[in-house]
């Protein structure tokens, strides 16, 4: 079987037709160039070049050989530069798990800088809870996950991508009642629409642990794993709710959203210490390593 030089050889003395300009071309002397299409004219089984001393033309043989040589050239190339950009991350896919906080403005910003990085990869994204992300991350099913601060396993491993305010939201017809730069004091005995302990369990979680470390004991009416229903029921007038700034941005008529002076909430990235898919490594090495410089 001929091999990738002799092809190398034949297209650019048929492209020259001049085998000293087809050497000098490709950095060799005549005598190996020369070589080259013997030996692939003998592995096709047919001549190729007619020669003389002041001329080299193609035979019929070599006309029609010309067209798939040069394809196979080009897509020897593709292949090696397609490897070598999976090789650095910059090409093959990535599963991104997210949850709805993460979606409105966390999530944009890294698919964003993605495709700026590497514009060949393949992106599937999954809205899940955190909860859910974490037992897809151990399944194997995600190879990223955005999400709150959760308890994990030693296979996983969780890096801080972005800190948020806490806002508080309001019925507008209500916002009279309610300090301009409230706190977590401010929500004690008022109507309260709070996370799930079950599909939000670690906003749940943190929420609690502040209520109680301060004696604060709001009016729970609901208990909520989605940030968009909690925002319709505080747009009913069913009571108020906090959400990460990130969410905030859900616009939602007939709501008011004021920052609570209280310690911000973490998001964090999270992925199997033992993935080594390249696209993981170039989102750790750059993409987070920006989100982490801000």
């Amino acid at each position: 079987m001929f091999e990738l030089s002799q092809l190398r050889c034949f297209v650019a003395v048929a492209e020259e037709l001049h085998f000293s300009r087809a050497a000098e071309r490709l950095n060799m002397t005549q005598p190996p160039l020369s070589r080259q299409i013997r030996l692939l004219e003998h592995h096709v089984g047919a001549q190729l070049l007619e020669r003389s001393s002041r001329t080299v033309r193609l035979t019929a043989a070599g006309k029609a050989f010309l067209p798939d040589a040069a394809r196979i050239l080009r897509i020897a190339e593709e292949a090696t530069f397609a490897a070598r950009r999976a090789a650095k991350g910059e090409q093959g896919s990535l599963a991104i798990g997210f949850t709805s906080a993460s979606g409105y403005s966390l999530l944009p910003e890294v698919v964003r800088r993605l495709r700026e990085c590497a514009p060949g990869v393949s992106l599937t994204l999954k809205e899940l809870v955190s909860t859910a992300q974490v037992e897809a991350l151990n399944a194997g099913e995600l190879d990223l996950g955005l999400l709150r601060p959760h308890p994990m396993n030693r296979e996983l491993e969780s890096r801080l991508i972005a800190t948020e305010s806490l806002m508080l939201a309001i019925p507008e017809n209500e916002a009279d009642a309610w300090p301009l730069e409230p706190t977590l004091n401010d929500l004690h005995g008022k109507p309260f629409v709070m996370y799930s302990p079950y599909e939000a369990r670690p906003f749940y979680l943190m929420l609690s642990e502040r209520f109680a470390r301060d004696g604060i004991v709001p009016d729970i009416v609901e208990h909520i794993g989605q940030v968009h229903t909690m925002l319709a029921l505080v747009r009913a007038g069913v009571g108020a709710a906090l959400i990460a700034e990130g969410a905030s941005r859900l616009k939602f008529d007939g709501i008011v959203m004021r920052r609570v002076a209280t310690e911000p909430v973490d998001m964090v990235c999270v992925y199997r210490r033992d993935n080594h898919n390249p696209v993981l490594a170039l989102f750790k090495h750059t993409i987070l390593a920006g989100f982490q410089g801000q």
